[in-house]
């Protein structure tokens, strides 16, 4: 036996090395005042009687509120559609080598971005004013139709085109910063191969792009069902507006402002959930790691190796 094998002997071994969980107590004393906070305020609501939470739950269905639901969601989606497309085709003018096209395109978007929408909405509910008679045709040429403005534009028409012409504008960046984002080197690789600009935006840049082009999207569709109450202003029987019908009428206005506050945020956390998943299934393969879950976070075992201390 070796002098060093006797002096281990004579020494024993060394104690296994035990792990000691770090001490947080920033993170608990957050959680106390967070938790403390929230139940004031939860108590606050339930047990003030002015909230009148029967009168809530008595038009929370009704049959006005309801209607101005399926309104809400009916001119979102039509405006989004309206906005994504006109923003793909403004975001590809606006990169065209065509001076003319880039240029009618930063005009538009400089125009529609630099304008509150309050503005536009009531500016397209008046277009008669200034157009009494729309004609179509050929331009400096013949008309073919010719149409009462004030029959042409609805209240409905008024509140599609402004909602939908102003998001354009914003799509429009949110494309481009897509298209940007993927490497110049794949469209010439295409190009050398054949391939026409059109047919390369569209098999290998946008679907590329899509990754950039949702997570702000979303937002933006969010930021929409929100941005439909404006249009109450010119009389579209959106949420909204029935909502200030009914408390107009029986002035239980906090109660209506809640049932209409209520069917917002149901509304939005399903847009919400959709963009999660959405944002989950064209992310593949490109983020570090997968998020996890609120329920992984609460329980401690987010992918990755848990949470930082505070």
């Amino acid at each position: 036996m070796s002098t060093s094998e006797r002096s281990d002997e004579r020494m024993g071994r060394p104690e296994e090395i035990r792990a000691v969980p770090v001490r947080r107590p920033g993170r608990w004393i957050a959680t106390v005042v967070v938790l403390a906070i929230a139940a004031s305020i939860v108590r606050a609501i339930v047990s003030n009687p002015h909230f009148q939470w029967g009168v809530v739950g008595h038009y929370m269905f009704d049959s006005r509120i309801v209607h101005g639901v399926i309104a809400t969601i009916y001119i979102t989606c039509i405006a989004m559609a309206i906005g994504i497309i006109l923003g793909v085709i403004l975001a590809v003018m606006r990169m065209s080598p065509n001076p003319i096209l880039s240029g009618a395109s930063w005009l538009y978007i400089w125009f529609f971005r630099g304008t509150p929408i309050i503005v536009q909405i009531i500016f397209w509910y008046n277009i008669a004013a200034l157009f009494p008679v729309i004609n179509l045709g050929i331009p400096f040429g013949p008309s073919f139709i010719h149409a009462n403005g004030n029959s042409v534009i609805t209240i409905f028409v008024a509140a599609m085109l402004a909602l939908g012409l102003n998001e354009g504008a914003y799509m429009a960046e949110i494309v481009r910063a897509g298209i940007i984002s993927v490497g110049e080197g794949q469209s010439e690789a295409a190009a050398s191969l054949g391939m026409r600009r059109l047919a390369i935006m569209r098999h290998i840049v946008l679907p590329q792009a899509m990754r950039v082009i949702l997570p702000p999207t979303g937002n933006e569709t969010i930021s929409m069902l929100k941005t439909s109450s404006l249009v109450y202003t010119i009389g579209f029987a959106e949420l909204f507006y029935e909502g200030s019908q009914i408390y107009g009428a029986n002035y239980e206005t906090i109660p209506l402002l809640i049932v209409v506050s209520i069917w917002y945020l149901i509304m939005t956390s399903v847009l919400y959930v959709g963009q999660y998943f959405i944002e989950r299934r064209y992310g593949r393969g490109f983020s570090r790691a997968q998020r996890a879950t609120m329920t992984e976070r609460w329980l401690g075992l987010g992918r990755g190796g848990g949470g930082g201390a505070v």
